[in-house]
């Protein structure tokens, strides 16, 4: 089978998932590239808007063969921004298609705008497209409730989705969460996003004194950083020995450094790689994620694939917290998830259980599956039209 990928997003700006689910793709047989087109902010990274290439090339990213192409955003200019990309993902593909021909089916990882540009091409040449949506409704929600963004863009993307042949959702509770934006009046079902469960494999810790606890992701509100603080800050008053580490953007940055200013044993690392998030968690007791909005929480998956527990908030979707190594405390509640970390610190949990648990439902082989089977169901609905 002849499978294209098409990111919202991608590296430097994230979308890992879309070339792990191609790698599992790739490794059941099937031919699989990505098609990428990065807008760059010259806010975001002057660096990368400067220098990046300013044409189209083929790369090779751990065995996938990546169509890459950046866009120079013009800053507070959203819609010819829209408009420039998903005439750019049209034209990238065609190119594409002159090469290596149509594909069976077309693969777009989030509706805004992949999505969207996965619509066009596929009603150009009558290709079943699929989108999975990986946003949780918190990011939507900011973008939206700027009236004159909501007001063009919802309508846009709301036809993308009644228009796939399939929307994939990452939990079923995010069908809910979407519907005030986008409604359910298309046919979806559950994939999980996968964990590279062979690099996050279990590994024995070694013991400390002091008990470590780590949080893992962007320093941004939705993360729920502040709620950390106050729950670490009054762990420490009552002369608990347990230390955190935080990691990921922006959580070296000075105002992550004032917002937990005067506790101790805290440590600030700052952006690391995927290696360095491993390494985090092989010396880490446990992991700590008080977020406010979560269409998943891969962290979560990591962190208990490696054999720690977790702590986290409620609005984490059930097939997360239904594992015996993940604890769930109210969102907004800083003496909750104190207590959560203490009573942790004397449970015992199974190490190996939980990361095999992870393994068995997560793992690339699995969702690799999952994904092929859709596939080829549409494939088969096709034929029989």
């Amino acid at each position: 089978m002849h499978i294209l990928e098409i990111p919202s997003f991608f590296p430097p700006y994230g979308g890992e998932f879309c070339l792990e689910q191609s790698k599992a793709l790739q490794q059941l047989g099937h031919e699989v590239r990505i098609l990428s087109r990065v807008q760059l902010g010259i806010t975001k990274g002057w660096k990368d808007y400067l220098f990046l290439p300013y044409t189209m090339g083929v790369e090779t990213m751990d065995g996938v063969e990546v169509w890459r192409d950046f866009q120079r955003g013009i800053p507070k200019v959203v819609r010819p921004n829209v408009d420039r990309w998903l005439k750019g993902v049209l034209k990238l593909s065609e190119e594409y298609f002159r090469q290596y021909g149509c594909p069976d089916v077309i693969h777009a990882h989030c509706v805004k705008w992949a999505g969207r540009a996965a619509m066009l091409i596929a009603q150009h040449h009558r290709i079943p497209f699929v989108i999975t949506e990986h946003l949780p409704s918190m990011i939507y929600e900011e973008e939206f409730r700027r009236a004159s963004l909501g007001q063009w863009e919802i309508p846009l993307l709301r036809e993308a989705l009644e228009k796939a042949d399939r929307v994939v959702v990452v939990s079923e509770e995010l069908v809910d969460e979407l519907a005030p934006y986008f409604g359910k009046r298309y046919s979806h079902q559950v994939v999980s996003n996968m964990i590279d469960t062979r690099f996050f494999h279990y590994a024995k810790r070694q013991p400390s004194d002091t008990f470590r606890f780590c949080a893992i992701g962007n320093f941004i509100p939705r993360k729920g950083y502040d709620i950390l603080a106050g729950a670490f800050r009054r762990l420490k008053s009552q002369g608990v020995n347990a230390s955190l580490t935080l990691v990921g953007p922006d959580t070296d940055s000075a105002s992550c450094r004032r917002l937990y200013a005067n506790i101790p044993d805290v440590r600030f690392v700052g952006t690391t790689d995927k290696i360095g998030v491993r390494d985090i968690l092989y010396s880490a007791d446990a992991l700590v994620l008080p977020t406010r909005s979560e269409s998943q929480g891969l962290v979560l998956l990591e962190a208990m694939s490696t054999g720690i527990p977790v702590i986290t908030t409620d609005v984490v979707p059930q097939s997360v917290r239904q594992h015996d190594g993940c604890v769930t405390v109210p969102t907004e509640d800083a003496v909750s998830l104190s207590h959560a970390m203490v009573r942790l610190i004397s449970e015992h949990f199974s190490s190996e259980h939980i990361s095999s648990a992870i393994s068995e439902s997560y793992s690339p082989h699995i969702i690799g599956n999952q994904l092929q089977q859709l596939f080829f169901s549409l494939l088969e609905r096709q034929v029989k039209q």
